[in-house]
């Protein structure tokens, strides 16, 4: 419960936070030509999930807690599938779209940059 826990409220939460402060920009900044509507709609609906993982997260997180410190408590199978799926979903779209998109449009410098400061997101030296 602590590691999954953990995990979601760390490596997750920096992916999100990696992807909107550095990646999202970088591919908007791109000047994509013909793909700037379909980034834009790509770029808002990867952030709505964010959102949306958030909130699915947010509960499944409290009773982790409650399992972590040793307390009686169930995830609900439900809400557990609910977040799995959007998270699934979620990580085919970054996949099949976003991916793709930024490798074709950020220039490898730049996708360096993005690199170092993910790096730098998580403690390690930028630059």
């Amino acid at each position: 419960a602590t590691r999954v826990r953990r995990y979601f409220d760390t490596a997750a939460a920096n992916h999100h936070e990696d992807e909107e402060e550095d990646l999202f920009p970088a591919l908007i900044d791109s000047k994509a030509g013909s793909d700037a509507v379909c980034l834009h709609a790509l770029v808002d609906g990867l952030m709505a999930d964010h959102r949306r993982l958030a909130g699915l997260w947010e509960p499944l997180r409290q009773t982790l807690s409650e399992i972590a410190a040793g307390r009686p408590a169930q995830l609900p199978a439900q809400q557990v599938q609910a977040f799995t799926d959007a998270y699934n979903a979620h990580i085919r779209r970054e996949e099949d779209e976003l991916l793709p998109m930024a490798a074709r449009l950020i220039p490898d410098d730049a996708l360096a940059a993005i690199g170092q400061a993910m790096k730098a997101r998580r403690g390690g030296e930028a630059g």
